[in-house]
């Protein structure tokens, strides 16, 4: 299949738009050329996915000249300019794919668990643990209340213990839980836990729900298997969960392989983007409903889900979740609480509406910053190591939930951030989306900042698990927007007082050199794929990632935005500048040197 591959059309059906690309073999190499959107029509009144998707047809067709569609069908193969040799598709309309797992130990086998959902695109609800606290009504009521999509039940390591996860199946069991979509048919349940309870666990299960049993996630203490268990979540989904969705039965019958999840989808393609140049990358996807993030660092892959921060439907949790102040320390305007409360409520009400005024971008901008630092500070605490293997911990201890593991993500190895959804890849001006994504993030040592060009990342995940060249040679050449390398020291002195020298010397050979303040922020004209030597040197109490006080010298490659160094500490607050000069001048500064917005 894959050798014949020349023109491929994909769509992404989000909650709140549906968006189509068109990719053709040039040459000998595969590039991006049209692309469509349209709102997607999940809901009322019309109720089928495929309507979105066929109006973002129209709208390829019309612009690249190339007739797709007989009626509703899609001309396969293409001969000319006309069809196309295959159509792919994700998916994450209609609330994406909502969990529930349950594991024996909380941050055993109900945490591998919980990474193992992630990791395959769904919304994690709740984890239920046999040492969560709950009393067995109250888990049973839970598990009812609820009404996820599937359920997906661990625990024990082979041979181990069998009661913990017998006793987890039989609230399921007593809970008899309904299905969200469709009420007709059984709600999946994947057990994978160990294999001495499968006998027991089918016996409580199989009459009551769609029973699919799968190699134990941790066979041993020392071990997690995460990928049979992601493969069954991702088939249930699209048997169980997208045919009941309205319209995606017509869809699925359309797709040359099938639909993922697009959260899934973006994780796949992370993956293949950090093994093919071997280094750490983190990610992030910020939609109207979710913000996923995603990591891979030395070769382990995470993926987390913010379900309830979003830019349109979910912003009112953003504000919820960080606090009203925590928004305005963005703001370098004056404007009143209730104000903001309003316009917040306006962009809930109707989701697809984008900012008409530059303070409604400013401030949608700043919603951005903390949804983002939010989600990424839920990524960090998930993104662990795995729980109970340490040394020197017994079980008891592993009872009471000591958190001993660190994070895996460590700041100073971080090659690469890229981000994607509307609020970054459709920012007016790409230094906006470098900001927000500095501000929310705060790498520190030398990290390239990039960015999802018009929002494809979910079209070429799953075009990689079909032709990953096609999905490499178009992520590199027309997806990834690289901004520019960030440069930048952590933090533990008095704002104003001198924290570095630098010293960039051009390729040219042209060099410019000069000291930075705390709190101050400085972007270098860089162009894209220029390269430069940086050398920086700290004064004692400062840190670029080679340790106090010491200097350190890179070779960076520009981007679009250029080169920033950014001497503002880490971890850094806005507010942190206001006993020197009022909060808006100390943001307008640092949005001048960005030129982020018209003066």
């Amino acid at each position: 299949m894959t050798n014949d591959l020349n023109i491929i059309v994909a769509t992404d059906c989000g909650s709140t738009t549906t968006k189509a690309i068109l990719i053709e073999k040039k040459g000998n190499e595969y590039r991006q050329t049209f692309r469509g959107e349209a709102p997607t029509t999940v809901e009322a009144p019309f109720e089928d996915v495929t309507r979105g998707v066929l109006n973002a047809f129209a709208e390829l067709e019309e612009l690249s000249g190339r007739k797709i569609l007989d009626g509703e069908k899609i001309i396969t193969p293409a001969k000319g300019d006309t069809g196309v040799d295959v159509y792919i598709s994700t998916s994450s309309a209609g609330g994406g794919l909502q969990m529930m797992v349950a594991g024996a130990v909380k941050t055993m086998s109900a945490q591998s668990a919980q990474k193992a959902a992630l990791g395959a695109g769904a919304i994690v609800m709740d984890v239920i643990a046999s040492n969560d606290k709950r009393l067995p009504h109250e888990k049973i009521e839970r598990i009812r209340d609820l009404r996820p999509d599937m359920i997906l039940l661990s625990g024990g390591t082979d041979g181990g213990t069998v009661s913990h996860v017998v006793e987890l199946a039989e609230f399921i069991g007593a809970a008899n839980p309904r299905p969200r979509l469709g009420m007709t048919f059984q709600l999946p349940v994947i057990y994978a836990g160990n294999k001495d309870a499968r006998e027991r666990v089918s016996g409580v299960l199989e009459e009551k729900t769609a029973l699919k049993v799968t190699d134990n996630l941790r066979p041993t203490l020392e071990s997690e298997n995460l990928g049979p268990a992601r493969q069954e979540i991702q088939n249930l989904f699209l048997e169980h969960v997208m045919a009941h969705a309205p319209g995606y039965k017509n869809l699925m019958s359309w797709t040359g392989v099938p639909i993922m999840p697009t959260p899934g989808a973006v994780g796949e393609m992370m993956q293949v983007a950090a093994k093919k140049d071997d280094i750490n990358v983190v990610g992030v996807d910020i939609g109207g409903a979710t913000t996923d993030v995603f990591s891979v660092f030395d070769g382990v892959f995470n993926r987390t889900v913010s379900a309830n921060l979003g830019m349109s439907y979910s912003i009112s949790n953003v504000i919820a979740e960080t606090g009203i102040e925590n928004i305005m320390k963005w703001l370098p305007f004056d404007i009143d609480e209730a104000d903001i409360r309003n316009r917040i409520k306006n962009k809930m009400i109707r989701p697809t509406t984008i900012p008409q005024l530059l303070e409604d971008l400013k401030l949608e901008h700043a919603i951005s910053r903390e949804a983002l630092r939010l989600a990424f500070e839920q990524h960090k605490a998930l993104a662990v190591g795995l729980k109970g293997i340490q040394k020197q911990r017994d079980i008891s201890e592993t009872f009471e939930q000591v958190a001993t593991e660190e994070t895996l993500i460590e700041m100073n190895k971080l090659d690469l951030i890229i981000g994607s959804g509307g609020v970054l890849s459709h920012a007016p001006r790409r230094s906006q989306a470098m900001m927000m994504m500095i501000d929310a993030f705060q790498p520190y040592g030398t990290t390239m900042i990039a960015v999802d060009s018009i929002f494809m990342m979910p079209h070429l995940g799953v075009l990689s698990t079909i032709n990953e060249t096609a999905a490499t040679e178009v992520f590199e050449k027309d997806c990834l927007i690289y901004l520019g390398p960030c440069i930048s020291l952590t933090n533990t002195g008095k704002h104003g007082i001198k924290c570095l020298d630098y010293v960039i010397t051009y390729s040219g050979g042209k060099n410019t050199e000069d000291s930075l303040l705390l709190g101050e922020l400085k972007v270098f004209d860089l162009k894209d794929g220029e390269k430069a030597k940086v050398e920086i040197t700290p004064t004692r109490q400062f840190d670029v990632g080679e340790g106090s006080g010491k200097k350190t010298v890179k070779e960076v490659t520009g981007g679009v935005v250029g080169l920033v160094i950014d001497a503002r500490g880490r971890p850094f607050d806005p507010k942190e500048g206001k006993a020197r000069e009022p909060l808006a001048e100390v943001l307008s500064k640092w949005n001048k040197a960005f030129d982020a917005y018209p003066e």
